[in-house]
């Protein structure tokens, strides 16, 4: 079931509402069953065929937990390893079988024989939430021995298919708290705003920037330099207001239960260096691998070498999570290249007392960073390598540059000038091209100059660890001209319901 769909929103979170707070009348397990069950529900609603496989996920790695906690020393380091083995064999099947047996298959010269595995909706985030709560459990920072409420910190249906990934001990202290055991007009007010906030970034802006991303990564061709530039950007932006619209509509869908998500953005495309983005996009999943995966590995307590290994091993797996592909693999390669110099470069410039460059230094990091971004984008959404770099070869001026003819008639003595340059004219594609920039300097004054959605909300709490900054002049307030905004807004994204989208973070 869709966020953005009729179904979920005027079927599916009214009656859940109803039966949570019902439910919750009689104490803290029944508004929990409700929930945990409506979460099920929800899940078995995309795909009831993989209910099943969801459900023996969560059983086997709670019995592992209840083993885990009753063992000391290394029977419970061994009940670790079996228990985290398991769940990576079981993404593994799902997720890389595919990929390894055409790779076996083409190497080998042996007629391609695919495995034809579908991919269950959400399993790398239920993996890893589980995951993690069996390393923190071994740990001893989490002792859960009630199977009710691990069903439902898994399952909780705002997070289960495309995040934020969670930790235990965030959510289960909410889901007993008795004051989110009562609907408060608070928590329906700031939820609901968020939540209109996220589904906007979805449907008004993802939406209608995906037809021109799609233009270019269909059908790369020889793009010339401006036209595999406006295709590039449109998916920049496209991805970015997809999945941060998914985050805000989690937040504020757990905000109306009274209970707050962590943040998983917070101005990426602001950064001015490769590691400032990677801590402001996808911030949940960079902690997992942060905590689960680079600080195990070592981190950068074995010297700068074994440090940028361990950076490499870890943005290389963090892109193969992605997707089982080459394209994936290459993606994350280039983010572990890119902090590798960026560490360097920063161990450089304290060495010689440069400082950050000020204004100056930071505007050509900001650009530098943004255009990186963009180039390795273009390897996580083409469909295989030699698309990938055909696409970069355009970037870079390789396909000369080219205008729409019938944009060149309007141009008058420019013409001439641009002609002198090198730039060719060729026939049609003015409205998309014309279209596609358009839609691509709305995204990016709505992404690099209007205030994010925790700025916005920033008076209410609107997530855990949110980064609440100075007040701005859009700051949201219990008042009527923000309730018309509001309602206006949710208008215009509900009258582009009818024909609701997947959210791209849903494949992963």
């Amino acid at each position: 079931m869709l966020f953005n769909s009729y179904a979920f929103l005027f079927g599916f979170l009214p009656v859940v509402l109803l039966a949570y707070f019902a439910a919750a009348r009689h104490g803290a397990a029944w508004a929990s069953a409700v929930l945990a069950t409506a979460s099920l529900m929800f899940y078995g609603w995309w795909d009831v065929r993989y209910l099943p496989l969801l459900l023996a996920s969560i059983g086997v790695n709670y019995a592992c937990s209840l083993r885990i906690h009753g063992a000391a020393g290394r029977r419970r380091q061994a009940w670790l390893a079996l228990a985290v083995g398991a769940n990576l064999a079981l993404l593994g099947w799902y997720k890389y079988a595919n990929f390894f047996a055409r790779t076996v298959t083409e190497l080998a010269g042996w007629p391609a024989a695919p495995l034809d595995i579908a991919l269950p909706v959400g399993i790398s985030f239920f993996t890893f939430t589980q995951i993690a709560f069996l390393v923190d459990s071994a740990r001893g920072h989490v002792r859960e021995r009630r199977f009710m409420h691990y069903l439902l910190f898994v399952t909780y249906f705002p997070h289960l298919v495309a995040g934020p990934v969670l930790h235990h001990r965030e959510m289960m202290p909410q889901f007993a708290d008795p004051a989110n055991l009562a609907p408060r007009a608070v928590n329906f007010a700031v939820g609901t705003s968020i939540f209109v906030i996220g589904l906007a970034k979805k449907v008004l802006l993802a939406d209608s920037l995906a037809p021109h991303a799609n233009a270019l990564f269909d059908a790369p061709g020889e793009a010339s330099l401006l036209v595999a530039w406006g295709g590039v950007l449109a998916y920049t932006f496209q991805l970015y207001f997809d999945f941060s619209g998914y985050s805000d509509m989690a937040i504020g869908l757990a905000r109306l239960f009274g209970v707050r998500l962590p943040l998983n953005f917070d101005s990426p495309y602001r950064a001015t260096s490769i590691a400032e983005f990677w801590r402001r996009w996808h911030m949940t999943l960079s902690r997992f691998l942060r905590d689960y995966l680079y600080v195990p590995l070592g981190g950068n307590r074995h010297g700068p070498l074994r440090r940028h290994v361990n950076l490499m091993a870890t943005m290389v797996l963090g892109g193969l999570w992605h997707g089982a592909g080459w394209t994936f693999l290459l993606w994350g390669a280039l983010h572990g290249g890119y902090l590798i110099v960026n560490h360097a470069w920063r161990a450089a410039c304290a060495r010689l007392g440069w400082g950050d460059g000020g204004r100056a230094g930071r505007c050509a990091g900001w650009l530098l960073t943004f255009g990186a971004v963009c180039v390795a984008w273009v390897f996580f959404r083409a469909p295989h390598v030699p698309a990938a770099l055909g696409i970069v070869h355009a970037l870079a001026g390789g396909d000369g540059v080219a205008l729409p003819a019938a944009l060149g008639a309007r141009l008058g003595a420019l013409r001439p000038l641009l002609e002198s340059a090198g730039v060719t004219w060729y026939l049609g594609g003015t409205t998309r091209f014309v279209a596609t920039w358009c839609w691509v300097a709305v995204a990016a004054v709505v992404a690099l100059a209007l205030p994010n959605t925790q700025r916005i909300m920033r008076r209410w709490e609107p997530a855990l660890d949110a980064r609440l900054g100075t007040p701005g002049w859009l700051e949201w307030q219990p008042a009527p001209r923000h309730a018309v905004a509001c309602g206006m807004l949710a208008l215009l994204a509900v009258l582009s319901l009818n024909q609701p989208s997947d959210f791209l973070y849903f494949q992963f």
